[in-house]
Order: C-alpha cells, then sequence, then structure tokens
C-alpha cells in the first residue's frame, strides 16, 4: 500500500513584512528593538508599554552638601588624571637624561639635556597649581617622576663632581626649574595678549578733527601692579630617598661600562675610586632608621641598592685581583655567585 505523502508546510509569513519600515524620528531611537525586517517587535504579544514618568529630583537642605561632594569628587579626579599624565612625560624625559650623561659631555649632548631640562620645567610649572598645600603629599603616589628626575639631575652631578647632591640643592634645582618654566609660560600668554601692529588698520581722522601732536598731554596710564611670585614644587624627603636608591643602579652600570671600555674603575686612582663611593652610599642607608612609611618599597629598594653595592664590588676585586689576565673590553657575569635565601646579605 502506497505511503500518503508528507503534508506540506505551511510558509509563514509576518504580517507587517509588506508594511513600509516608518524611519520617522519617534521609530529610528536607539531603544526601539526590530526583528529581522525591521519592525517594531512586540512585548507580550501587545503594543510596547509607555516609558515610566520623570520622577522630579526632591531638593531639601542637604542637597547643596552633596552637589558639592560631587563636585570636589569630580574636581579630585580631573586633578590627579592631569598630574598622572604630565608625570609620564617627566619620568620619560627624565630617563632620556640618564641615558645621555656621561662624565665628559659633548656640546651636542649638552645641548640635548638642556633641551630636556627646558621641557621638564614647562611640565612642572604646568603641575605647580595642582599640587600646593596638602596635596603635594595628597598627590604624592602621581608625582614618582620627581623621583626619577633626582636620579638624573643626582647622577649628572656624581659624574662632575663625584660628590652626592643634597637634599636642600635638589629641592632648589628643582624650584629653579619651576620659575623658569612658568617664566616662558607668562612670555607666550603676553605675546598672544598683544595685537599684531597693522598698517591698515590705522585710523583716519575725519575732516573736522585735528589730529593730536607729540606735544598734546597723554592720558595718565594705571600703575603697574606687581606680579604674584609663581606658584613652585619642591621635593620632599622620599623624592630624594627614593631617588638616591635608583642612583645605586645607574652608578653600577656605569662603573661596569667605564670598566670594560677603558680597563680601570672610575674615579680618582689616587684619592678613591668608584667602588669607595658605592660601599660609603650603602653604608650610609643601612644605618638610616626604617622608614614609617611604605616599608615594603622602603625593604625593597635597600635590597636592589645591596646588590649593586655587591656587584661593584666583586668588579673591583676581579680587576685588582686578575686585572692584568683580562683583555681589554672584558665585561664580568654580574649575574653569577648571587646569594642564595639563607646566606646573610
Amino acid at each position: 500500500m502506497d505511503e500518503a505523502p508528507p503534508p506540506k508546510r505551511a510558509k509563514i509569513v509576518s504580517e507587517d513584512i509588506a508594511k513600509p519600515i516608518d524611519n520617522s524620528i519617534g521609530n529610528t531611537m536607539s531603544g526601539f528593538k526590530r526583528d529581522r525586517h525591521g519592525n517594531e517587535k512586540r512585548f507580550n504579544n501587545g503594543p510596547r508599554p509607555a516609558p515610566k514618568p520623570k520622577v522630579a529630583v526632591v531638593r531639601n537642605a542637604y542637597t547643596p552638601m552633596f552637589e558639592q561632594l560631587r563636585n570636589e569628587l569630580d574636581a579630585h579626579h580631573d586633578r590627579r588624571d592631569r598630574l598622572g599624565k604630565v608625570s609620564r612625560d617627566v619620568t620619560g624625559l627624565s630617563k632620556k637624561i640618564v641615558r645621555t650623561i656621561n662624565p665628559d659631555l659633548p656640546p651636542q649632548i649638552q645641548a640635548e639635556v638642556d633641551s630636556r631640562l627646558a621641557e621638564i620645567s614647562k611640565l612642572l610649572a604646568t603641575m605647580a597649581p595642582d599640587v600646593q598645600g596638602i596635596n603635594r603629599y595628597r598627590y604624592s603616589r602621581s608625582l614618582m617622576c620627581l623621583e626619577e628626575l633626582a636620579e638624573a639631575l643626582t647622577f649628572a652631578h656624581y659624574l662632575k663632581t663625584q660628590t652626592l647632591l643634597k637634599p636642600d640643592e635638589l629641592s632648589a634645582f628643582v624650584e629653579e626649574l619651576t620659575r623658569k618654566g612658568a617664566a616662558v609660560s607668562e612670555e607666550k600668554d603676553e605675546d598672544k595678549d598683544e595685537p599684531m601692529p597693522d598698517a591698515g588698520n590705522t585710523p583716519v581722522p575725519a575732516s573736522g578733527e585735528q589730529e593730536t601732536t607729540s606735544d598734546d598731554p597723554k592720558p595718565t596710564e594705571k600703575e603697574e601692579q606687581p606680579k604674584p611670585e609663581p606658584l613652585i614644587m619642591s621635593t620632599t624627603e622620599d623624592d630624594y630617598f627614593y631617588g638616591v636608591f635608583d642612583l645605586s643602579g645607574e652608578m653600577m652600570r656605569f662603573a661596569t661600562t667605564s670598566t670594560a671600555l677603558t680597563g680601570k674603575m672610575a674615579g680618582a686612582e689616587d684619592e678613591r675610586t668608584i667602588v669607595e663611593d658605592m660601599h660609603e652610599l650603602g653604608s650610609f642607608f643601612e644605618m638610616l632608621p626604617g622608614k614609617a612609611g611604605d616599608r615594603k618599597q622602603w625593604e625593597k629598594k635597600l635590597d636592589v641598592m645591596r646588590q649593586s653595592v655587591r656587584k661593584v664590588e666583586r668588579l673591583g676585586y676581579d680587576r685588582k685581583i686578575r686585572g692584568s689576565e683580562r683583555p681589554q673590553g672584558w665585561v664580568p657575569d654580574l649575574t653569577a655567585d648571587q646569594p642564595g635565601e639563607d646566606e646573610e646579605l
């Protein structure tokens, strides 16, 4: 017996497929959901529910207080973002200065360092208004660039004088950079405010008017008010100490490079070498009392400085004991024979 053919499926066609899509403003908003044909979807087989009416904001005696808090928080976040962006620029310029300086700077390298310091001065002048008073410590984490700047300035001072830059000298140098940057900004603002002279815009006196001569009395000018002192930016003890911590790493790299190139330890051979300077710097930090702030960061920096001092000491021992056996350009393997966890530091 022949089987009956299967029933044909009815083709489902949307009722609204033939309707043109309404492109009016009300039906093209992003809030409307549409099907694959572009027609508005229905909710629960019914029309779209009406939007809920907006509830009026209730104001009371506490509303101005919370609005002020909101404005203060917005200003705080904007200030922190600005300081973070400028801090990254200062950090990058400081690192470039560290990479380029050496004991005998050629004129072109010195000019490059001066140009970067000029850029840093402008950036510091833009940061100064946001870090006055208690904000200097409130945004200390956003001012990590000052540690890199302290590292660059102390390293340049050491290469020139073989001495360590003092904290008050560092702070005075940063303040002077800020003043220079503020002065440059003021000069640019004055140039923008002054109108450019144009002969075509010179007013011509009318026929009935008389031209003023040099003998006519001039109107009295207002006395110039004294300009306010520009806001300055100084360094703190943390900026100085953490900058000197990073200085030990740069001194270690400089000692390794100069020894490989010249075959002798950097420094004055008759007086002291960089080995003695590193040993003295490490002893100075070992004698300091524990830092009351970020103890973990302090210990981490101190441990890295100990490793740098140990590498330079081993480098000096190798040059003294086996100096004649080393070929020109020999660089020691400073990663070998690292102390273990059980070994005393």
